[in-house]
């Protein structure tokens, strides 16, 4: 495995590019391609230890909802702001040249379809939509955040001050802010809303696994961009990829789960790494 430095010059990312030039690409993409964005990550350098949402928890109890949509409608503003990064823009450049087939993001904001990727499957939802889970019908997170509001609005004049951005459109509150919250029903049927993505501990709607195994057989080199491969949903893909002779090539900030495996890993930043290669395989 061919590890290089951020600072390095073209000719140190030469494996990764000896590994990607005249293949088919596939990218499993994760948090670290946001987080050049605005958009923290779970498991970074810079993260700081936080337990995500359980869906069997947001399920069961009102409390949670609570606290969870208090804190996400105060996250959502800032989160929904976010623009691609130049690593965005250079996975969309790449899949535009033919170079790169398409995205498998783990990710729920949304920002290589804004960046002008076409192919992506969202493995995990979109935080841009919200569904009943009684009826399921959908509706624009948007229009769900002027309901929040709405029934909040004493609420949210008594929160005042610098609120702390966290993962997945989160934010750090006090104590009595998720304790007041009111939570609207769905307008529909009286129903439970929930962001329209999968929650750890909820499984990736089977439409969407088979989805992201059809473009995963058009890999004939599998490249991780910005994920440490914790999640077993995105992980999964490593090991058919170990299982059929797929080649692996890492760009991440630390430590990965597929580091072993690797044919090439770049540390960097995929903000400054994707844009050099993709010129360098553009040029080929």
């Amino acid at each position: 495995m061919a590890v290089v430095s951020p600072s390095a010059d073209l000719e140190t990312l030469q494996p990764l590019l000896d590994l990607l030039r005249g293949r088919r690409v596939v990218v499993l993409a994760g948090a670290g391609c946001s987080t050049e964005s605005g958009i923290p990550d779970y498991r970074g350098p810079d993260a700081k230890p936080r337990a995500p949402m359980q869906y069997g928890e947001f399920v069961r109890s009102e409390a949670a909802r609570v606290r969870y949509w208090a804190r996400s409608a105060v996250g959502w503003p800032r989160f929904s702001a976010a623009r691609p990064n130049a690593g965005h823009h250079a996975l969309a450049a790449l899949e535009e040249a033919g170079a790169v087939q398409g995205v498998i993001t783990q990710n729920v904001d949304g920002l290589h379809h804004a960046a002008g990727s076409r192919r992506v499957v969202e493995l995990h939802g979109s935080l841009a939509s919200v569904r009943c889970l009684a009826c399921g019908q959908a509706s624009p997170r948007d229009e769900w955040q002027a309901r929040l509001l709405a029934g909040n609005a004493e609420w949210a004049r008594r929160l005042s001050g610098e609120v702390e951005q966290a993962p997945d459109g989160d934010a750090e509150l006090p104590a009595w802010a998720m304790e007041t919250f009111h939570v609207p029903a769905c307008e529909a049927c009286g129903g439970v809303i929930k962001p329209d993505v999968v929650f750890f501990g909820e499984n990736v709607p089977a439409q969407r696994v088979e989805d992201a195994w059809r473009l995963f057989a058009e890999a004939e080199v599998l490249l991780v961009a910005g994920s440490s491969l914790t999640v077993c949903s995105g992980r999964r893909f490593i090991y058919r990829a170990q299982q059929d002779g797929v080649p692996i090539g890492i760009i991440n900030i630390g430590p990965t789960r597929a580091d072993e495996m690797a044919a090439a890993k770049v540390e960097g930043p995929l903000g400054r790494v994707l844009p050099r290669l993709a010129d360098a395989l553009r040029r080929a």
